[in-house]
């Protein structure tokens, strides 16, 4: 087992190096600590700062003396201190790569991972499935159904498993990435009975951002149970407006619902047949028919419905401007409501 302090002196036997460190948000007594905010690496005129993680605790490293050769190690020690954890680790292939999907491995892992996987410079996404029964089936299937010896499945949780997918340009020609998840949610649903929902992430072009991935598909499958959107195959792209709006203070949030709203229109948020039928429309492209259609519901049903909201909330989601204002009001009303 390696700790901190085994590898500061080990570092300062192997590097001649004068190191120390410190945890963040501390302020130890005998440490010099850095009082600049920064990303990677700064100095004071005496000291080199640099922040490195070690077993998912940030700390400040603090090496003696300035310039370009000291500003060269502060860059490259964080990898090197990070490796010494993962030395610890006899880590699987699939628990190797889940600690990457999450953000948990350092660029030195990642890249003996992606070589020794042979999948270094090979685009990449990830499909989040979440499955309520029969995980061990359906993971023996997703196996079966990879499309190339590259890609791996793995399960995340108790009801989520993860597909991370190894673009083959040839192979995958014509083909996108929610394509393939619908084929395998068809043929969970053919070959297991299994009624699945699938998140797809962004395709990145290599493994060292395949936790961006990860983390567009696991909002997607978030975002599409929260908004209780139709289907059973959803990408991240269907979610940009509401991760945007997300992003903005509970208290903001509020104001712009009260600025944007009418008082009586909490009648058409409180109810869920109004909106999902709202839902349905637009999702729909404000087609009428298609809609009334999916629904299995009489056109003039849909009308009334459509004609309600408008007297309620003065917006006439037939038109787009103002289908856009409404998606945005309801957006608005489930992240304050979630």
């Amino acid at each position: 087992m390696f700790d901190l302090k085994k590898i500061r002196d080990e570092i300062q036997t192997t590097m001649g190096l004068s190191l120390a460190f410190y945890a963040e948000n501390t302020r130890p007594d005998g440490v010099r600590v850095c009082e600049k905010h920064f990303e990677r690496v700064t100095d004071d005129g005496e000291y080199t700062y640099f922040r490195f993680l070690y077993k998912n605790v940030g700390y400040i490293g603090i090496l003696e003396g300035v310039g370009k050769e000291t500003t060269r190690y502060a860059l490259l020690l964080p990898s090197f201190i990070e490796s010494f954890a993962e030395r610890d680790l006899e880590l699987s292939k699939t628990d190797h790569l889940k600690r990457i999907l999450k953000g948990e491995s350092s660029s030195m892992a990642i890249y003996k991972y992606a070589t020794k996987y042979s999948v270094r410079d090979r685009a990449c996404f990830v499909i989040a499935l979440h499955i309520e029964k029969h995980v061990n089936e359906a993971l023996s299937l997703l196996e079966q159904y990879g499309g190339n010896t590259l890609d791996t499945v793995l399960q995340i949780s108790d009801d989520t498993c993860v597909l991370v997918r190894f673009v083959d340009e040839e192979a995958d020609e014509g083909h996108s990435s929610m394509d393939y998840a619908d084929f395998l949610v068809q043929s969970l649903k053919e070959e297991l009975g299994l009624d699945v929902q699938a998140g797809v992430g962004p395709t990145v072009k290599e493994l060292k951002d395949v936790a961006i991935s990860y983390a567009g598909a696991e909002n997607a499958l978030r975002y599409a149970d929260v908004f209780n959107q139709r289907g059973n195959v959803h990408s991240y792209r269907e979610f940009i407006l509401v991760k945007m709006l997300e992003g903005i203070p509970e208290s903001k949030l509020s104001e712009y619902l009260t600025e944007l709203s009418e008082s009586h229109v909490k009648e058409i948020f409180e109810d869920e047949e109004i909106l999902d039928t709202a839902e349905c429309f637009l999702q729909n492209s404000l087609n009428v028919s298609e809609t009334a259609r999916n629904l299995y519901m009489h056109r003039n049903t849909l009308l009334y419905r459509l004609d309600k909201i408008e007297k309620t909330t003065g917006l006439n989601i037939r038109s787009f401007s103002d289908a856009v204002s409404f998606r945005v009001l309801t957006i608005l009303h489930r992240l304050l409501c979630q």
